[in-house]
């Protein structure tokens, strides 16, 4: 994984179901991971390796959701040498007012 999230910036994100009460739109997304036509937008973490956040695969839009996304995982996808990335200008910001999720939630 490229620019891999600091122990700093993990700490950060609410543990898992923090923000349960939080309706979607208002989530903070805290991390933005991406990797060709995906993203991955993380608003809770349990603090080993499981976060709660939006994925989009494949640009596919309409089939993108809420869910759990294995850090792991996410570590490991490596095709030809391409790796996920994190977006290290990302700024928490509500999920309502990012463009690939305000449409679909």
């Amino acid at each position: 994984m490229w620019n891999q999230p600091s122990e700093e910036l993990l700490r950060r994100i609410p543990r898992l179901y923090a923000t349960e009460h939080v309706p979607l739109k208002e989530k903070v997304i805290h991390l933005h991971f991406f990797f060709g036509g995906c993203d991955w937008y993380v608003a809770e973490y349990d603090g080993d390796d499981l976060f709660f956040g939006y994925a989009v695969l494949n640009d596919d839009l309409p089939n993108s959701e809420w869910g759990y996304i294995s850090f792991s995982e996410l570590k490991d996808i490596n095709i030809y040498g391409f790796e996920v990335d994190r977006d290290t200008h990302w700024k928490p910001v509500p999920a309502g007012e990012i463009d690939r999720i305000r449409e679909w939630i």
